[in-house]
C-alpha cells in the first residue's frame, strides 16, 4: 500500500473538512497509525471489517478506541470513497462520568497571588471565561472589546463564533500583562513563536494549582461557579457554548448550591 499517497491525500481533505489544526493533527496521526497497522493491504478498500475490529480491540481504553474509530471513519467517507464503510462497527459507549471541579475559594486566593504575569493573565482569563485551552491560545489581541466588555471566541469548537463577558477583574489583569509584555497579534505570544501553546497552559495550571488538575478543570470550574452565584442556565450555555442545553445542565448535578436544596431522609 502507499502510505504516503494516502496520507497526503487525507492531509489535504482534513484541511477541507477541519478548521481546528489540533482535530487535523490528531485523525492525521491516527490514520497513519492505521495504515501502518495494515501496510502489507494491497488498498484501504481491502481491509475487512473485521480486521478493523481486532485492530480496534488492542487499544486498551475507550476513549484511544473512539478516537481511533472516528478518525478512520473520517478518512473513509472523505479520502477513500466509503461513508459506509464503517457503519457496522459500534462506537465505544462514554461512561457517564461528572466533570471534576476546583474549588472556587483556592482558586479565588491562589490565582491573584501569581507573580509571573502572563500564567496570572492566563489563569484568570480561563477562570472567569471557561474558554477552552486551545479558544485561550488562539485569542487574538483585536478580540477583545474592553468597550463593550466582551471577548469575541472566533472559530471555536464547532467551527461557531460566540461572544464571552470581560469582567473589570480581567481587563485590568490583561491591561497589566500588556503593558509589560507587548504582545503580538496574538494575546498570548509563545517564547519563540507567536501564539502560546496548549501544552504550555496544562503546565502552568500543575505549577500553581497542583499535578493532579489540568487546564479543562478550570472551565468547569468556570460555569459551576456561575451556577452557583444564580446565573441562569440558559446564559452558562451560551458562554459555554453548548450546542445542547443538556450539555450545561450537567453542571448542577455537582454545585453545591443545587445539592444543598435536597432533604435527605435521615
Amino acid at each position: 500500500m502507499n502510505i504516503r499517497k494516502w496520507l497526503d491525500l487525507y492531509s489535504r481533505d482534513c484541511k477541507l473538512k477541519y478548521n481546528s489544526e489540533s482535530t487535523r493533527n490528531t485523525y492525521t496521526a491516527c490514520v497513519k497509525k492505521f495504515l501502518l497497522h495494515f501496510k502489507d493491504e494491497v488498498e484501504p478498500k481491502s481491509i475487512s471489517n473485521s480486521k478493523i475490529k481486532d485492530w480496534l480491540l488492542t487499544f486498551q481504553t475507550l476513549n484511544t478506541r473512539k478516537q481511533m474509530l472516528c478518525s478512520i471513519n473520517s478518512f473513509y467517507k472523505l479520502t477513500v470513497g466509503m461513508p459506509v464503510k464503517l457503519s457496522k462497527i459500534p462506537y465505544p459507549k462514554k461512561a457517564n462520568q461528572l466533570p471534576q471541579v476546583i474549588d472556587k475559594d483556592f482558586l479565588k486566593e491562589t490565582i491573584p497571588l501569581i507573580q509571573n504575569l502572563k500564567h496570572r493573565a492566563i489563569l484568570t482569563l480561563a477562570y472567569s471565561t471557561g474558554l477552552r485551552v486551545s479558544e485561550v491560545v488562539n485569542l487574538k489581541i483585536k478580540h477583545i472589546e474592553s468597550k463593550r466588555g466582551l471577548i469575541l471566541v472566533k472559530n471555536a469548537k464547532g467551527n461557531k463564533d460566540r461572544y464571552v463577558p470581560l469582567s473589570e477583574t480581567v481587563l485590568q489583569t490583561l491591561r497589566e500583562y500588556f503593558k509589560a509584555h507587548q504582545p503580538k497579534e496574538y494575546l498570548f505570544n509563545g517564547q519563540n513563536s507567536l501564539k502560546y501553546s496548549s501544552t504550555s497552559c496544562n503546565v502552568i495550571v500543575k505549577k500553581y494549582l497542583g499535578n493532579n488538575y489540568h487546564f479543562h478543570q478550570l472551565r468547569h470550574s468556570c460555569f459551576t461557579s456561575m451556577l452557583e452565584s444564580g446565573t441562569d442556565i440558559r446564559i452558562i450555555q451560551k458562554v459555554a457554548g453548548h450546542k445542547s442545553s443538556k450539555t450545561t445542565e450537567i453542571y448542577t448535578h455537582i454545585s453545591n448550591q443545587f445539592l444543598s436544596q435536597v432533604n435527605t431522609p435521615l
